[in-house]
């Protein structure tokens, strides 16, 4: 039986590797535990399947920003500013423009 988070939510992921809930999850697991190309890789994962999963996009573009991949960042963070203008998240548009706002340029 699992015992970690990481470990039950690799499980829920091995059952339904469409669960946008554990991918998401997983993903921040990894970033909180400093394990960034594998959180910008389950990041990646959950948008294949779930494109207006907003929250992926901010979390994701914050992951490649500290991984130093500047131009992937935006590019993310723009691709949210995208979905989240369509789908009306005016906060987590706000987030993503005050992200995209603040890297160099």
């Amino acid at each position: 039986m699992p015992t970690n988070r990481m470990e039950i939510l690799k499980t829920m992921l091995a059952q339904n590797p469409r669960d946008s809930f554990a991918r998401y999850g997983l993903a921040m697991e990894y970033a909180n535990n400093g394990e960034l190309e594998s959180a910008v890789a389950e990041y990646r994962a959950l948008l294949e399947h779930n494109p207006d999963y907003a929250a992926a996009y901010f979390h994701g573009g914050q992951a490649l920003e500290k991984l130093g991949r500047l131009d992937e960042a935006r590019d993310t963070y723009q691709k949210g500013i995208e979905v989240t203008s369509r789908t009306g998240d005016q906060h987590t548009r706000s987030e993503l423009q005050a992200a995209l706002d603040m890297l160099p340029i």
